[in-house]
């Protein structure tokens, strides 16, 4: 089990699944699991010319909260620092904040092209 509660096998498979759909919709992942201290991002894929940075969250328990609901501020700001570093050790590009939720492992996700911005 991870710190949150979730087993970590299913995070990774939701986060290989989310790899896999975004992959079929033509985006390149460029990496996966990147860490900074403050922040992580789950993938960072190409789309053209845009870096997306892209948040998987797998929810199967509504006791909790949907997978949209579980991206707090806290979580965005975590996403957002780390965005800031990828960028400030590759250049300043184009970019976007996605979100592929799952409400079950192997279901249909749902993709949230530009879920939030860094202002």
């Amino acid at each position: 089990m991870g710190k949150d509660g979730k087993d970590t096998t299913d995070g990774a498979r939701a986060e290989a699944e989310a790899a896999a759909f975004l992959s079929a919709q033509r985006l390149q992942i460029i990496a996966r699991n990147f860490r900074v201290r403050g922040g992580e991002i789950d993938l960072i894929a190409r789309d053209g010319k845009i870096t997306v940075f892209v948040e998987v969250r797998l929810r199967r328990h509504p006791d909790f909260g949907s997978a949209a609901e579980s991206i707090t501020a806290r979580k965005r700001a975590r996403l957002i620092l780390a965005a800031r570093h990828w960028l400030a050790t590759r250049g300043e590009m184009p970019c976007r904040f996605d979100c592929v939720l799952f409400e079950q492992l192997g279901g249909k996700p749902e993709w949230i092209r530009n879920a939030f911005s860094a202002d």
